[in-house]
């Protein structure tokens, strides 16, 4: 299957909105992080998220992928409803960059933003569990109602919370 690379722009807003969206689809993500030696691991969190497009979440410092966190900051996280299926519109979004535990203040700007989200969160409830943070670059969009089947968006984030438009990349079947 040949990809076309698209010349067209998307305009920063379409993204923004587009984005928003696909981040509100679903209140689970899938986080891949990878160990001191180079294994792979994923897992699954609820996540919040700030419009500077920072994801937060909840986990056991202990846990593998708390630990590859604090070995290796680089992380990749998907956002997708979990309800779609084959052959139907589909849409999700993945966001690459770094992540770490959170402390002081920034904790407790993670634990409002998280509450904001999930009003039945008790920090106090929780505190065997830490907080962390993904300040993602790069985010990939793909919503085949709005962009158009096998149509991929890369955008950049910039400081501030910024979208730029990087690329578009449509996978086309061979005939």
């Amino acid at each position: 299957m040949p990809i076309e690379r698209s010349q067209t722009p998307l305009g920063g807003e379409q993204i923004v909105t587009l984005a928003r969206q696909l981040l509100d689809a679903s209140t689970l993500c899938s986080i891949a992080t990878v160990s001191r030696d180079g294994q792979p691991h994923i897992n699954t969190a609820y996540f919040a998220w700030s419009n500077a497009w920072e994801i937060v979440w909840l986990s056991e410092s202990a846990a593998q992928h708390s630990q590859n966190v604090r070995a290796n900051k680089l992380i990749a996280i998907a956002v997708y409803d979990s309800h779609q299926e084959w052959g139907n519109s589909d849409r999700g979004i993945q966001l690459f960059g770094r992540a770490r535990e959170l402390s002081g203040q920034a904790a407790r700007n993670a634990a409002t933003l998280y509450l904001q989200r999930f009003t039945r969160f008790s920090h106090d409830a929780l505190s065997a569990y830490r907080l962390y943070r993904c300040q993602p670059q790069r985010m990939k969009l793909f919503d085949e109602r709005a962009l158009g089947s096998a149509t991929f968006v890369t955008a950049r984030i910039k400081k501030g919370g910024q979208l730029t438009w990087e690329r578009t990349d449509i996978y086309r079947p061979t005939a």
